[in-house]
């Protein structure tokens, strides 16, 4: 059954909503990833931070404080009024709510933990509930007061694009009738300085695909859709397709060959019903480290032999991990959106210098824009430890 995305809300390093995350992502700007140097002891490197204020979580939920809950109350309330009808319409018991995460609220555990150390005690506003990893999903459901299945997938850098894989499942099988679907992962010391550890972590802006690439950029964001079975509206964007494998090749390393990535955006294409041919930009993971931009590039040319309009938007966003699916499934629903009336896509930002190791990929160069034709069919790859692929396909509704 195809489901429709009939409403967007995001916040990340490119902006603080949809309109302005549109503009700065179809200009290439890059401008959000911002050098800090309080995240890894002895490093200052470039992350995709959010640096307007945040919504307060209400008194009532003050179990629930974190930043990262903030960042997804900043994205709910952008269309607070789409959720509103759509409780009017199918009733609280009848809306589910499937969030991807790898922090959660990590990093006010990790304060509360070296208070403790310190001091034999936490801190007065510390809960456990902070951190655990449902928290997105329990905080969401308590706030809009809904009780139909609320839960978190935490894979990684996949998180995220499953969640809506499962949000489609719970319509097609009748559980629910509307679903509210995303990702939300919040910049912490644990992430970076464990990056950092693996040695995966770049001191510039990251390099995708370059001969010369070295690390990802690491950033926060947060993305929420209403999906529902049926469209509403001109901004009605459908998810046609998705597919997902679990190579388990190794726990951080990726399969070299891209096999589970081929597996993984066929099984999209299969689900949708369409032929490479028909996929008319694909968003790349695009981590900027060795080997994951090498197994990708040999995944898409034995998916794409004739090649495909491409980018990795990570430059501009920073690696947003278990927000990246559905962040990056957010950057092809507004390429697809009426507001881009130019058609814009998102370009690709890096040094120019080939990888002459690699198979040549179309990059997207700036100002470039998808053919005047419909139907339009984007198609996100996320890929994460432990060989976990997960392939979208996003486009005009039916």
């Amino acid at each position: 059954m195809t489901a429709y995305l009939n409403a967007l809300g995001l916040i990340c390093a490119l902006g603080n909503n949809k309109t302005e995350v549109a503009r700065r992502l179809f200009a290439g700007d890059d401008s959000g990833m911002v050098d800090e140097n309080d995240w890894v002891p002895g490093r200052r490197l470039p992350v995709g931070a959010v640096h307007d204020v945040l919504p307060q979580i209400p008194p009532e939920l003050g179990q629930q404080s974190s930043r990262n809950n903030q960042l997804l109350l900043a994205a709910a309330l952008q269309i607070k009024d789409d959720i509103q009808q759509a409780i009017e319409r199918y009733g609280r018991s009848r809306i589910g709510v499937i969030l991807g995460t790898s922090t959660s609220g990590i990093d006010e555990a990790s304060r509360g933990i070296a208070m403790y150390l310190r001091e034999q005690r936490f801190p007065c506003d510390y809960d456990y509930q902070q951190q655990e990893l449902s928290a997105p999903a329990n905080f969401l459901a308590a706030w809009l007061q809904l009780s139909g299945p609320a839960y978190v997938i935490s894979t990684a850098c996949t998180s995220s694009a499953r969640a809506l894989l499962s949000a489609r499942r719970l319509l097609d099988m009748g559980v629910c009738d509307a679903v509210l679907c995303g990702g939300v992962d919040t910049l912490c010391k644990l992430t970076l300085n464990g990056f950092s550890a693996l040695e995966a972590v770049s001191e510039q802006r990251c390099n995708p695909f370059s001969r010369n690439r070295n690390g990802i950029n690491i950033g926060e964001a947060a993305v929420l859709y209403l999906m529902t079975p049926e469209a509403s509206g001109a901004t009605s964007i459908a998810l046609l397709g998705a597919g997902a494998s679990s190579d388990a090749h190794h726990i951080s390393a990726p399969e070299p060959s891209g096999r589970g990535a081929r597996q993984a955006m066929q099984k999209a294409l299969n689900n949708a019903g369409l032929h490479a041919e028909q996929i008319d930009y694909l968003n790349l993971h695009g981590t900027a480290t060795q080997h994951n931009d090498a197994m990708e590039s040999f995944a898409v040319q034995a998916i794409f032999p004739d090649g495909v309009p491409c980018s990795s938007t990570k430059p501009m966003s920073g690696h947003t991990l278990g927000a990246a699916g559905a962040l990056e499934a957010a950057f092809c629903w507004l390429s697809l959106a009426p507001e881009n009336t130019q058609q814009a896509l998102p370009p690709h930002l890096w040094d120019g210098e080939a990888d002459s190791q690699l198979p040549a990929l179309k990059w997207v160069e700036p100002g470039q824009r998808l053919l005047h034709t419909r139907p339009r069919r984007l198609m996100s790859n996320s890929f994460a430890f432990g060989g976990n692929n997960v392939s979208l396909i996003i486009g005009d509704a039916p």
